[in-house]
């Protein structure tokens, strides 16, 4: 085995970066709707995700193969320099969604950035296509649809169950029961997640001759992985927070338990199987289909619609700046050099854009500038039509 370069240090570091973004970036996958039904205080919330996702980084390494050895043949000719520059790509994607409060995913933009690095550097026999569809594709689309159903039942449910029962302790029990299952949800995102910066890091290693082809992830990449993970998860992405515990539906208890249970539950089957499914596209799906399962209830289809754009933009335009980012890696040196320079002003550019209008956690549960109340949607009204919600469930709380 040969020992560690610069080359494959600097890729180290660019995927532990990748990893701090994706903390901040899914921190509304689990905290979210706890946050906006004031269940935890928005720092205790961040903290306790944070130290879950941690935890959830050691439970599993079938996603970190499927990444490692799965969508990409690491015996094609992938070099390190390629891995760099996807991570470029899928970091400033990253960074445009989160200044546009969008919950895209951030497995999509690695998935995208290692495709079309891959393609430009090797060509179409580098990438795994079966695998790409049946362990990327087939989830990205079913998963939300699965969590989405499981939440909407769930909501109804719970609702038809405590028709009788006092709105205000039932509030309170619901509330205790969004901690734990917050919690279940920050563990599964760590188990999935953080494995697959393990996983870029495993196959940077691979690629440089520094482990044997097909190994597990080493543990010291665990370690830094799963620590990366969650100091982003703590810095906490108030933005996307917003827009997922605000911007989607009005969130009740009831609906906030319902939705992290269901996301919970196929986060961890898909991550037993080596799914490396969008965490963010589960809790969506999960917050939308809490919001159909309640009687009056608001789904925003307008901000819905931004979500499923940038889901659909993701994989390719982190493709197209992960296939360009390598074009000018594979130059030599210098190219390594602009692409990493080139990579930090965007970011630095998209901060200074942040700051102009900050959310934190004092603000987070605001009204958003610029937002107006959206009326009961045709699709909405059309599903509690047909499947008419539970008689006496609660009127919606108030639309922000």
């Amino acid at each position: 085995m040969e020992h560690m370069t610069l080359l494959i240090g600097i890729v180290i570091a660019t995927a532990l970066a990748f990893d701090f973004t994706n903390g901040f970036h899914d921190t509304a996958n689990a905290m979210a709707t706890t946050i906006s039904t004031g269940a935890l205080k928005p720092r205790t919330a961040v903290a306790m995700s944070a130290a879950l996702n941690l935890v959830g980084a050691f439970l599993s390494v079938e996603v970190a193969k499927t990444i490692s050895g799965g969508i990409i043949d690491e015996s094609a000719g992938v070099r390190p320099q390629m891995i760099f520059a996807a991570l470029v790509g899928a970091i400033v994607w990253n960074m445009l969604t989160w200044l546009a409060g969008l919950p895209s995913s951030s497995s999509h933009a690695l998935f995208g950035g290692l495709i079309g690095a891959t393609l430009v550097a090797v060509g179409r026999h580098g990438v795994h296509g079966d695998a790409v569809v049946m362990k990327v594709l087939v989830p990205a689309l079913a998963a939300p649809f699965v969590a989405g159903l499981a939440a909407t039942a769930a909501t109804r449910l719970s609702y038809r169950l405590d028709r009788k029962a006092d709105p205000r302790a039932t509030a309170r029990g619901y509330r205790a029961g969004q901690i734990a299952s917050a919690g279940l949800v920050s563990l599964a995102h760590g188990t999935n997640d953080a494995q697959k910066t393990m996983g870029v890091i495993t196959l940077a290693l691979i690629t440089g001759g520094v482990v044997a082809p097909h190994s597990d992830p080493p543990l010291w990449v665990v370690v830094s992985a799963g620590a990366a993970i969650a100091l982003g998860t703590y810095i906490g992405g108030w933005r996307i927070i917003r827009t997922m515990g605000r911007g989607l539906t009005d969130i009740q208890p009831q609906q906030g338990f319902a939705a992290q249970t269901g996301a919970a539950a196929t986060i961890l089957a898909s991550s037993h199987l080596g799914f490396a499914l969008s965490t963010t596209q589960v809790c969506s799906g999960s917050v939308m289909g809490a919001g159909l399962g309640r009687s009056g209830a608001v789904v925003r289809w307008s901000t819905a619609g931004r979500m499923v754009a940038a889901w659909a933009l993701t994989l390719p335009a982190a493709g197209l700046v992960g296939a360009g980012a390598a074009l000018l890696a594979d130059q030599g040196n210098w190219g390594v050099a602009a692409v990493a320079v080139l990579g930090l002003a965007v970011c630095a550019a998209i901060r200074t854009a942040a700051r102009r209008r900050p959310v934190t956690h004092a603000n987070v549960n605001d009204e958003a500038a610029g937002a107006v109340p959206e009326p009961q949607g045709a699709v909405t009204a059309a599903i509690a039509a047909v499947i008419p919600p539970p008689a006496g469930t609660p009127a919606p709380t108030a639309t922000v």
